[in-house]
């Protein structure tokens, strides 16, 4: 199966975008070749600049150049670019609602090695808290670009969530995609999985081996945490009456909450949530890590078994 990383796509399409768009500036935090924007950087130099490793300068320049009628991309790594910047995403970005994307890179437990100093499992909860903005996390690189291309013609801020490793390529080159409307991939009576990222391969070869057992169950890619599918998800409630949620976040206020969320308010009904069970990563390979955090696809199964249990009552 053929892979490539989702911030090799970010950086790919980042160019395609800079041909067609004069307006188009990109920052970074001195790891483009890491984030990938050094394809941009080569290509425009007049438009890209470096701001050290200085996010929340960074940030702040972003905004200015927004508010001077720029279409503006500001790149670094998830844990920096959500974390260490958080107070000027929030106050300098999204409280004047300014253009601006901050498409963070080697988010989740999968930077691996690096530790859970640089594991961000905490950002999707982050940014989806902050009003005017919008959360989209891709789970490959045809649909991130799609992301990416979508989000250029959608005003205001936005966070894009990308990865380090290289994962299976679940769409095409032609994928089109909705900002705030779901992608269901397999439909089944019996359970509904809605993942994001990552977990969006592993979700889809999981509910396979449930079809061999004689189970069926919907696969959603909620590639929007925010806005979310209200619509999908509550018919998904009503029409299968068990929900399991699955994402490379902790479990607390990223995409399982937002589902729950929305189920509860507005028709309630089982909601497991696969995901990290508030607790730091620490370092080994990623698929070690996602062995060890049990976000591998004989958990997503395991998963739907008890729920169905829960579910007959």
């Amino acid at each position: 199966m053929e892979k490539q990383a989702t911030r090799d796509a970010y950086g790919e399409a980042l160019v395609e975008l800079g041909h067609l768009h004069n307006d188009i500036v990109v920052l970074d935090a001195d790891l483009s070749s890491s984030t990938k924007t050094s394809g941009f950087a080569k290509t425009f130099p007049d438009r890209f600049f470096n701001a050290g490793i200085a996010e929340q300068n960074m940030i702040g320049m972003a905004a200015g150049l927004a508010a001077a009628g720029k279409t503006v991309f500001a790149s670094s790594f998830a844990i920096f670019a959500a974390g260490r910047a958080f107070e000027q995403v929030r106050n300098s970005l999204a409280y004047a609602n300014l253009n601006v994307k901050v498409c963070a890179t080697h988010a989740g437990l999968t930077v691996g090695e690096d530790g859970g100093s640089h594991q961000a499992v905490e950002d999707i909860a982050l940014m989806r808290a902050v009003p005017n903005m919008c959360v989209v996390v891709p789970a490959d690189g045809p649909s991130t670009k799609a992301a990416l291309f979508k989000l250029y013609e959608r005003q205001g801020p936005a966070y894009l969530r990308l990865g380090r490793p290289a994962v299976p390529k679940i769409y095409n080159d032609k994928t089109d995609i909705v900002i705030g409307k779901g992608i269901e991939l397999r439909t089944g009576k019996d359970a509904a999985i809605i993942a994001c990222g990552i977990m969006v391969q592993k979700s889809l070869q999981a509910a396979r081996l449930l079809a061999e057992e004689g189970i069926e169950v919907t696969v959603v890619d909620m590639h929007t945490v925010k806005p979310i599918d209200k619509e999908l998800i509550i018919r998904l409630a009503k029409d299968t009456g068990a929900i399991l949620t699955a994402e490379e976040h902790s479990i607390i206020g990223g995409l399982g909450s937002a589902v729950a969320e929305t189920a509860a308010a507005d028709f309630p009904v089982l909601v497991e949530r696969l995901g990290i069970n508030d607790i730091f990563g620490q370092s080994a390979t990623p698929d070690q890590l996602l062995e060890h955090y049990g976000l591998t696809v004989q958990d997503i199964t395991e998963k739907i078994h008890l729920l169905l249990i829960k579910k007959k009552g």
